[in-house]
């Protein structure tokens, strides 16, 4: 019955709403009140439904449908809709089926174009898929016909309004606070750091928490497809975002080129969100060329598939012999963090790895911590990041001031 009545009710509120003048919220609301008065004075409606009613003729209105009520939703991570009758959240790590649907393609398209237009970016035929975000920060991915073939596919991936900073990511024992401040004397001590793992493993959380360690006095210069990262305390920052092409297939601004023009912006420290192309060659140039403690994420399934995979894009930009690929990465990088997913939907630092220059031709990678499982408790995976090798490279520290810290560190761990 519900349905029906919605669908009635919005037919009404459309023509009762005034098109000739700027229509507020508040307008909307009252026309909205009067209608489902109206209604009920004729068709018994319960209190409950009549509040639920509102909230979804309103969202449907005047903000993004259906999905209004499940972004406000703080537990749901990600919300995914496959074609306007399907739809699905992901909330404590499990994926669930919602009842929500929007009430025909045409609405849900026009969702899409609100999404998209509120970031100046377009989605059409021709260019079938965008990335995107909202205003409260999380991270949209939109794909519609010709490539999709279920309909138009709407990802987005939710950030908390608060961001999650390394203590909280203690307190989801991601890692230990041992753990925690050896990361933050590698910050300190202008380590460039890379971030792995796979989708949904929590790198943009931990990059964010992490880039926090950096001193406040610094100037930092973030670079990202889609802005997403939440750096707090920081007065002297610069936030940098690619841009798509127009709608001639031009005046595009690449990672690359915002990466190349932030060299010339005095930055202390670079941080690339996410390094997914052939601007891994600008990103290890920088880090190698005197801008230490810059910070960066990419997809990878460990520590020396991340290695693998930066050879990779490297060489999709330029033809150089891998010998000098990997020297290149080897003299850039100083250590890189895996992380992962584990089965209980946990998100776990997995690996702490080195880069310690060339051994027989190859990247050589130095083992500091790695993760054991140690059991299951009430569902949960417990384990503990488990130390291997102490830094061998310590020029950083050194010039830090910070080894005897480092030791006495971890001395505790």
């Amino acid at each position: 019955m519900k349905t029906g009545i919605k669908e009635k009710l919005k037919s009404r509120i459309i023509s009762d709403i005034d098109m000739s003048t700027e229509i507020m919220d508040e307008d909307i609301g009252r026309v909205i009140d009067k209608c489902i008065l109206e209604e009920s004075a004729n068709t018994y409606i319960p209190l409950k439904e009549k509040v639920q009613l509102r909230i979804e003729l309103f969202n449907s209105l005047r903000r993004l449908d259906v999905l209004t009520e499940l972004l406000e939703d703080d537990e749901i991570t990600e919300i995914m809709v496959n074609g306007p009758d399907n739809i699905y959240i992901e909330k404590s790590g499990r994926l669930i089926k919602t009842d929500k649907t929007f009430e025909s393609e045409e609405r849900l398209r026009s969702v899409m174009q609100q999404i998209v237009a509120g970031c100046n970016r377009r989605i059409n035929e021709s260019s079938p898929i965008v990335d995107a975000r909202l205003k409260d920060g999380s991270r949209v991915n939109i794909v519609q016909n010709p490539v999709s073939l279920c309909g138009p596919v709407i990802t987005i991936r939710r950030f908390p309004n608060k961001p999650i900073d390394m203590e909280r990511l203690i307190e989801l024992e991601s890692l230990d606070k041992n753990v925690a401040f050896l990361l933050r004397i590698l910050v300190e001590s202008g380590f460039n750091i890379f971030i792995s793992g796979g989708t949904g493993s929590g790198k943009t959380t931990f990059l964010n928490a992490l880039s926090n360690y950096i001193p406040k006095e610094e100037r930092i210069i973030t670079i990202e497809d889609s802005a997403e990262l939440q750096i707090q305390g920081v007065s002297n920052l610069v936030r940098l975002e690619a841009k798509n092409a127009n709608l001639e297939g031009e005046n595009a601004v690449t990672i690359r080129d915002l990466i190349k023009t932030s060299l010339r912006m005095r930055p202390d420290r670079i941080i690339v969100g996410e390094v997914r192309d052939a601007a891994a060659i600008d990103m290890l140039a920088a880090m190698g060329t005197g801008h230490d403690g810059s910070l960066s994420t990419g997809h990878a399934n460990s520590a020396a598939d991340m290695i693998s995979r930066l050879e990779t894009m490297v060489l999709m930009g330029m033809d150089i012999p891998i010998a000098a690929v990997r020297s290149q990465i080897a003299s850039a990088v100083d250590i890189i963090i895996h992380l992962g997913r584990l089965r209980d939907g946990t998100r776990r630092v997995l690996s702490i790895e080195e880069v310690n220059g060339m051994m027989e031709g190859n990247v050589n990678l130095n083992s500091l911590f790695e993760f054991v499982e140690t059991g299951e408790e009430n569902g949960r995976l417990k384990g503990v990041l488990k130390k291997i090798n102490d830094i061998i490279n310590v020029s950083k520290l050194e010039s830090a001031g910070k080894l005897e810290m480092y030791r006495e560190a971890c001395c505790e761990i």
